[in-house]
């Protein structure tokens, strides 16, 4: 029998749940409940409606006599990347960033179509070494059509401006291009097909590095999922490029503690760039 919940628990469920989502933990399971742990909450008669015979045992079985996990449903695949395209000249990528935007078109390719406001397609600069990989649009960003203009945007910012850069010299995209209901994580349909379009915008500004913003960036740019603890602290190779993992800004301003680690992450892109200025972290 399903509990209702007050609104104010529903909203701290929310929240943990992306609090633990944007740690990389992004896929929880439940042990089935024994229908006599519910008897002092269910009434007899939906007791006995809610039970449900046991499936016969195969002859060749053992039994659970450690009481093992059931197996772990299947995770939905993750589309593997496209191969490398071929390299745009400097003053060619400007161009071809749009004809990939032209392609896109206003895209009806998945659901995420039905509720959007705008587009999203990316900003900055096509010939920079620097690039950021979010999520997905949020409420800001679906009225302008820009990524990262809302208050995870201001950090960002604040972020370049810390290794001695502005957003005009980045360039900054996300896995998909429309605002997923209530910001909620997109799902592997939405992403896979969003991210063919992703990857050829890397390959027509081929940075020097990029930075994958959370565990869900993270996950799409490698092609598996790993608890963001895993991926953080190291330079990955990436498509001819240096890949680097670290917190998205929206976990900051729930968990500001993680600032300091996220500076570290940066400061790893600064070191690759060959960018001498330490600013202080905001």
């Amino acid at each position: 029998m399903a509990r209702q919940l007050d609104g104010a628990t529903r909203d701290a469920l929310v929240e943990r749940v992306r609090f633990y989502r944007d740690l990389g933990l992004t896929e929880f399971y439940r042990r089935p409940v024994d229908a006599s742990v519910l008897a002092a909450e269910l009434e007899p008669q939906a007791l006995q409606a809610a039970a449900v015979e046991p499936e016969a045992e195969s002859s060749n079985s053992q039994p659970n006599i450690f009481g093992e996990e059931p197996a772990i449903p299947a995770r939905k695949s993750i589309s593997a990347p496209p191969e490398i395209a071929a390299a745009v000249s400097a003053g060619d990528r400007a161009a071809a960033l749009q004809m990939i935007r032209d392609e896109i078109g206003e895209c009806t390719r998945c659901a995420l179509h039905k509720g959007r406001n705008k587009i999203v397609f990316a900003d900055g600069d096509p010939n920079a070494r620097l690039m950021f990989v979010g999520e997905g649009p949020g409420a800001d960003e679906d009225a302008q059509g820009l990524p990262f203009v809302g208050r995870a945007g201001q950090l960002l910012n604040n972020m370049i401006a810390a290794m001695g850069l502005t957003r005009e010299q980045v360039y900054i995209a996300n896995v998909v291009k429309c605002r997923p209901p209530g910001n909620r994580t997109p799902e592997p349909d939405e992403a896979n097909t969003c991210t063919p379009f992703l990857f050829r915008q890397i390959d027509v500004v081929r940075p020097q590095v990029l930075v994958a913003l959370g565990a869900t960036a993270a996950t799409y740019l490698l092609g598996h999922r790993q608890p963001l603890a895993g991926l953080r602290g190291r330079v990955h190779a990436f498509r001819g490029m240096q890949l680097i993992v670290t917190y998205h800004p929206a976990f900051l301003l729930r968990d500001p503690r993680q600032k300091k680690e996220a500076w570290a992450d940066l400061q790893m892109a600064m070191k690759e760039l060959g960018l001498k200025k330490a600013a202080s972290s905001s």
